[in-house]
């Protein structure tokens, strides 16, 4: 297999994630899925035992609780079924509303770590704007945030697209499903969108930006997405644009 990142697994890693994780508040369920002829899903799995080893302990049990799925186990297709998954391997929290399509490896750890820790803290971080907008959607929104693991832009535009799925979530309104699509695992999604620079993104099968969006431009977009009045063509400006990242 020729890889495309770097695994870290070192024990100076494991201090600073252990360190990091420690302040964990609340249990988080991490979904990993896997199936055969898959080159990196045995990567992936082992990076998340590497996480779930490394978060605190409470009344006996890991605060990260990690759930392996193999799609060779028929006793285990209907869960991919019921979160949408059809690629492996695929990482995935709150039942699938957030997700990566592709191993959280290199640059996305950072992602990982931080969309971890926002879900065990049960804050977003978003601004109250957002999360008004993000309690009247109605309509369905889809996120596909498009990475690569070398790229150190892409954790905050995985991180600002996830949060808005946990936001909808958190507010009994889960219509919001954040994706991030690792480019070179899955080089037909980023052909579908014309992809030539990571990030870039997609909502509701329609590519909004490329680069880190602000937040503001980013919840009008979603909010069109949900109302059914997204158009094509038109795309909204975005940090990486603005300063020629």
């Amino acid at each position: 297999m020729v890889r495309f990142y770097e695994l870290d697994l070192s024990e100076e890693f494991r201090r600073d994630l252990e360190e990091t994780l420690a302040t964990m508040v609340k249990p988080v369920e991490v979904y990993v899925f896997v199936g055969s002829m898959c080159e990196t899903c045995s990567d992936t799995l082992a990076l998340l035992r590497f996480f779930r080893n490394a978060s605190p302990v409470r009344d006996g049990r890991r605060l990260l609780e990690l759930r392996i799925l193999d799609y060779d186990n028929r006793d285990h297709r209907e869960e991919f079924r019921k979160q949408g998954v059809s690629r492996v391997p695929t990482v995935s929290l709150l039942g699938g509303l957030i997700r990566w399509t592709g191993i959280p490896a290199g640059e996305e750890v950072r992602a990982l770590v931080e969309t971890i820790m926002r879900i065990s803290e049960d804050e977003s971080g978003l601004e109250e704007e957002t999360k008004r907008v993000l309690s009247t959607l109605r309509g369905k929104v889809h996120i596909e945030t498009i990475v690569t693991p070398s790229c150190p832009y892409c954790p905050y535009a995985v991180l600002l697209a996830h949060m808005m799925a946990f936001e909808a979530y958190k507010q009994g309104n889960p219509v919001v499903l954040s994706e991030a699509v690792e480019a070179y695992e899955n080089p037909d999604v980023a052909d579908k969108y014309g992809v030539m620079s990571v990030p870039a993104i997609a909502i509701n099968g329609i590519l909004v930006f490329v680069g880190v969006p602000y937040e503001e431009d980013f919840i009008v977009y979603v909010k069109e997405a949900a109302e059914g009045k997204l158009g094509r063509g038109r795309r909204h400006r975005s940090y990486g644009e603005l300063t020629g990242i």
